[in-house]
């Protein structure tokens, strides 16, 4: 360990003081458990980090993208504590590690200084397999996983200063522009902060995903597949898809890869949290894990590198399943799928602890005679099946409670606007 690297960083980041705008994402840190957050690049982990560090006398921050840092071994995290106390005169009283990934061997050091110090501990990374069994297996049961997305639409409209304390019907009308924007851009702070090159911020930032997180972190050795896949994913955000189905399109195409490949890759690129891959339901718990899926993405702003057309209704999906994963932060026991049976779907199934709360569909729609009747009558029936679970239809600028009748059935169904869904209103 190179003393004079670590006492660099440690002073630099002890002065460095930025503008943070306060997340939504709830964490208090407890000498009980190690709380880790996932979330992808640049959704604002590191100022996250930075923001409990203010609320703490004596806080270590160590980030492991520094270069600095880059050649710190598991096993020198009791050196650098030690040195701290060197330095400051007291030893820390929060351990904030950020993108932790980037430290071999990481899960028994943390684990030996939680058992021994008992110190609050704060982890971070962009890798999924923070949130996955392994970190439940290595820290045994002494860690709270959370995640962290880009901003939410009111962390957005909070970094533009929009006012939520009242709605007239002309600010009604900008908070729905301020939301085709976001719909378009996405919430990553970056691009919300920047007026300028938002499409070139984007491109380097898949660009930096694809090599740094993907490429190079597993090793990947079929470059152009892997960039396909990076590709073909973003063009069908939304959409169900399968194994089969792409490797198909590959072999058409005169390539050749196997299936196992495509699997290997598509699982590895869930893994750098820029795609999310949503199960259907099932009461087969073990049909549930396998293809198809529906695949969403981090931020919807990525989707601008392949769009080819205006169409918002999956950009709207793709937000309401975001704001849905938020909300798993703050509802134990939550689970989200999508639904599909003798051929109606529905978008989102919302399960809490073994009971169906919500059926959820998600259409463009300023009336409902622009809603296709196949939304609310798959709401219908599968309110059969799931009794007591609120209907929902999120659509754009429509808002009422209709009784419908389908086939002799009755329901209710909630018809909300986007924006007053997303804003909780």
């Amino acid at each position: 360990m190179d003393r004079k690297l670590i006492v660099d960083f440690l002073e630099e980041y002890r002065k460095f003081n930025p503008e943070i705008i306060e997340r939504e994402l709830k964490i208090e840190p407890s000498k009980s458990f190690i709380s880790s957050i996932i979330g992808p690049r640049r959704a604002g982990k590191t100022y996250y980090l930075l923001y409990l560090r203010n609320k703490f006398k004596n806080p270590l921050y160590l980030n492991f993208e520094d270069p600095r840092l880059y050649y710190v071994k598991a096993i020198e995290l009791n050196e650098i504590i030690r040195l701290y106390n060197d330095l400051y005169g007291n030893f820390p009283d929060i351990l904030l590690l950020d993108e932790i990934q980037n430290l071999k061997q990481w899960h028994g050091v943390l684990r030996q200084i939680h058992d021994l110090k008992k110190y609050p501990m704060v982890v971070s990374g962009s890798s999924s397999k923070l949130l996955s069994k392994e970190i439940a297996t290595a820290l045994r049961g002494r860690s709270l996983s959370y995640l962290l997305l880009p901003f939410s639409f009111r962390e957005f409209l909070k970094a533009k200063n929009i006012d939520l304390s009242h709605q007239t019907l002309d600010d009604i009308s900008n908070i729905k522009k301020f939301l085709r924007n976001y719909m378009i851009y996405g919430g990553f702070p970056e691009i919300v902060k920047n007026e300028e090159n938002k499409e070139k911020i984007i491109e380097n930032y898949l660009d930096l995903v694809l090599f740094r997180d993907f490429i190079e972190r597993y090793r990947i050795e079929n470059i152009e597949l892997a960039r396909f896949l990076q590709n073909f994913l973003l063009q069908n955000f939304a959409c169900e898809i399968t194994v089969n189905a792409i490797y198909k399109k590959i072999k058409s195409s005169g390539s050749r890869v196997s299936k196992d490949t495509i699997y290997e890759y598509i699982t590895k690129l869930e893994d750098t949290v820029m795609f999310f891959f949503l199960r259907r339901y099932s009461e087969k718990v073990h049909i549930r894990e396998f293809f198809p899926k529906k695949v969403y993405l981090c931020d919807t702003g990525l989707s601008i590198y392949t769009k080819i057309d205006e169409n918002l209704g999956p950009l709207m999906e793709n937000i309401v399943f975001l704001e849905l994963l938020r909300r798993k932060n703050e509802q134990a026991m939550m689970e989200i799928y999508y639904y599909k049976n003798n051929g109606y779907e529905i978008d989102f199934l919302v399960k809490q602890g073994l009971e169906v709360k919500e059926l959820i569909q998600v259409t463009y729609a300023s009336s409902f005679d622009e809603i296709n009747p196949r939304e609310y009558r798959a709401l219908i029936k599968a309110s059969e099946l799931f009794k007591q679970a609120k209907l929902t239809i999120v659509t754009w600028d429509y808002e009422d409670q209709r009784v419908l009748e389908w086939w002799g059935k009755k329901a209710l169904v909630h018809f909300i606007p986007l924006w007053k869904w997303l804003l909780r209103l």
